[in-house]
């Protein structure tokens, strides 16, 4: 199992008054999203199959590209899901969450309820599919422990298959904010934020140190967050680091602290994967502190596609299969058929990533709103 980036959600932060560098800033969020979004749907289309299959022929490299690299994409999400969780849980770098229990239940309800409906859904296409094709993409019908498996985000722990591709990370994400919660919880609980501010952060940066150099080197912890802790750790820094209200020292301790516990794990193995959060945690940073304008225009076009990245994330699989299925059935084996269903299996998971973002995703949100009495912003990543 490789990583997508589903990356990550957002919560508001009252305490954080936007500006115009801060409109760039998740504007430039939102790119990213944009951009890492479409390449975990055509992976998937690449790595699932059967079009691919077909089309591989005459476009080789393409196809393998698609399949072997683009799911990289998914460092995105794991960096900028850091990013968001800090400026939400910690946006100054202090420790000191009061009830930590909420703040996880306030995030399962924001994760799991659409996540739950696109399961549905994926249980769904898969017995439709099976009706037109015989694949490995396939699910077999699910078992009631294996729902409630993925209900609980245990389905990857517990060793059940994933229903749907890209399920494990929804467990993962909430994994690492469940991780970062609870550490600054502990700072906040043991050493107080007066006594020790500087504790949090300090315990941020040997948690992405020990992943870099251990965890993220041992396939076997790729189910836990440990394994993903140094992607996500470098988004936690790269927020605080960006703050141009900082003292300079402060700041070119952050930057080493992203710099050299990523320049020595690549050192020691190269992981293309590290390579690209690194980039894109210093990219974070760069762009608050030497922020370039956008049009109001190209931002709100960039907005809206960034908004329903979590919803093509969870419904572009069951969209895929279906239309998969259906061109292996109905539509002649030739590239250029084959092809032109890649582009309508793409171009239709961006439609349905648009309806379940208007008619579930926001709605379930709403209600969760409620729930908690407070207003909470949608989950915005996409994932492999």
């Amino acid at each position: 199992m490789d990583v997508t980036m589903s990356a990550s959600s957002q919560l508001p932060s009252s305490s954080y008054a936007p500006d115009r560098n801060t409109n760039f800033q998740f504007g430039f969020i939102d790119l990213l999203k944009v951009v890492a979004a479409q390449l975990i749907v055509l992976h998937h289309l690449a790595f699932y199959g059967p079009m691919a299959d077909y089309v591989r022929p005459v476009a080789p490299a393409l196809i393998d590209w698609l399949d072997s690299y683009a799911r990289i994409a998914v460092q995105v999400f794991l960096v900028v899901g850091g990013f968001l969780a800090a400026k939400s849980l910690s946006p100054q770098g202090n420790s000191g969450i009061a009830d930590p229990m909420r703040v996880l239940w306030r995030r399962y309800m924001k994760l799991v309820p659409p996540f739950l409906v696109a399961t549905g859904l994926g249980v769904g296409a898969s017995a439709w599919a099976a009706m037109w094709m015989t694949h490995y993409s396939i699910s077999a019908m699910p078992s009631a422990l294996q729902l409630a498996a993925h209900a609980l985000l245990l389905h990857t722990v517990l060793g059940y298959e994933s229903i749907s591709a890209g399920a494990w990370y929804v467990a993962i994400d909430f994994q690492l904010y469940a991780l970062l919660t609870m550490l600054l919880w502990f700072t906040g609980s043991v050493a107080g934020r007066r006594s020790a501010p500087w504790l949090a952060p300090v315990l941020v940066v040997i948690g992405v140190t020990a992943s870099l150099l251990y965890f993220n080197r041992n396939s076997t912890w790729d189910a836990w967050a440990p394994y993903f802790f140094g992607s996500y750790g470098l988004g936690i820094i790269a927020w605080w680091a960006r703050d141009v209200s900082r003292r300079p020292a402060v700041v070119a301790l952050l930057l080493v602290a992203i710099l050299l516990p990523a320049l020595c794990a690549l050192a020691i193995d190269f992981r293309s994967r590290i390579a690209v959060a690194l980039i894109v945690a210093c990219a974070l940073v760069l762009v608050n502190r030497r922020g370039v304008l956008m049009s109001r225009q190209r931002l709100s076009w960039i907005r809206s596609f960034g908004r329903i990245s979590y919803s093509i994330f969870l419904v572009h699989f069951p969209v895929c299969l279906v239309i998969n299925a259906a061109f292996t059935r109905f539509v002649p084996p030739q590239p250029l058929y084959q092809a032109g269903g890649m582009v309508l299996a793409w171009a239709a998971s961006l439609v349905a990533g648009a309806f379940f973002y208007r008619w579930v995703e926001i709605p379930l949100s709403r209600l969760s709103a409620r729930a908690f009495g407070r207003e909470i912003t949608l989950p915005v990543t996409a994932t492999a």
